[in-house]
């Protein structure tokens, strides 16, 4: 059976994350598969200072006690954990790799002294090699709200189609719509006439599928602000990007347009690499 990859390391917010895959996997009949990365060099103490002076047998108590409450929920599927060991984000990608893993899901943020897992390089290492696609929810993300609407800009490059496959799985579990928002961050005519070609594209492949979209057009300088005030606009769910997009002057200054999104989202966000094409067929 598929599979969906839950990173933990016992904050509140990877624990959110984890409700979101569950909810993910809830809906596709998938299993959950929690993944913990023990970094020698890194982890020095125990999540709780009152907790056994064994770390392993800490972690594999809490992993107990997570399975214990959330497999009710999945009568159809499974939710285990496993252990490893190594740099964490390169863990948790080989973990995915070998259980051919439907995508990840995980935190941007922890709380719980484990932070240094998630914030900084380990978060932007992991989403950006990544085989499978990666959806992260920052602190605060309220993990079960119904994934009603979905959020996929679509820009000039030749990558930003590949997004649609996955994205369109997604809708189809849910059955959510699709807001397929054209944007300019350019001014040239025949940068503009490609996005609308590849919009044209994407509109007929979700037309094709049976799935319920919506199209509208959007220019703006800065491509991940101008987003997530049109998802918050349009009340979305869940917005959809590829690792890399578009660049301005702008995102050479502040960094690149997925590390923004993932950084600044109010709301989930699925990153898909360009390499990464999903194939997935019509249900």
């Amino acid at each position: 059976m598929a599979n969906i990859i839950a990173a933990i390391d016992f904050s509140d917010c990877s624990i959110n994350a984890l409700e979101h895959a569950v909810s993910i996997a809830t809906h596709g009949t998938l299993d959950v598969h929690m993944v913990w990365v023990n970094n020698p060099s890194v982890t020095k103490k125990t999540i709780y200072s009152d907790s056994s002076a064994d770390l392993i047998d800490e972690i594999r108590n809490q992993f107990g006690k997570l399975v214990e409450k959330y497999s009710p929920e999945l009568p159809d599927s499974t939710i285990d954990f496993v252990i490893r060991e190594g740099k964490t984000y390169r863990e948790i990608i080989d973990e995915a790799k070998e259980m051919e893993s439907l995508c990840i899901v995980m935190g941007t943020h922890g709380s719980s002294g484990f932070e240094q897992f998630w914030i900084g390089s380990n978060a932007n290492k992991l989403i950006s090699m990544s085989k499978c696609p990666v959806i992260t929810l920052r602190a605060g993300i309220n993990p079960n709200q119904p994934l009603k609407c979905i959020l996929m800009p679509i820009d000039s490059t030749i990558d930003t189609r590949q997004k649609v496959p996955f994205t369109a799985y997604l809708a189809r579990l849910f059955d959510a719509e699709i807001y397929v928002l054209s944007i300019y961050a350019s001014k040239y005519k025949s940068i503009k006439f490609r996005v609308d070609e590849y919009t044209d594209q994407v509109c007929q492949y979700l037309e094709d599928e049976g799935i319920v979209f919506h199209r509208d057009t959007l220019s703006c300088d800065n491509l991940t602000n101008g987003t997530i005030e049109y998802a918050n606009k349009v009340k979305a769910n869940l917005i959809s990007i590829m690792t890399e997009q578009e660049t301005s002057p702008y995102n050479l200054v502040v960094g690149p347009y997925a590390q923004q999104m993932v950084n600044n989202s109010p709301l989930p966000v699925l990153s898909i690499n360009p390499f990464e094409t999903m194939q997935l067929s019509s249900r």
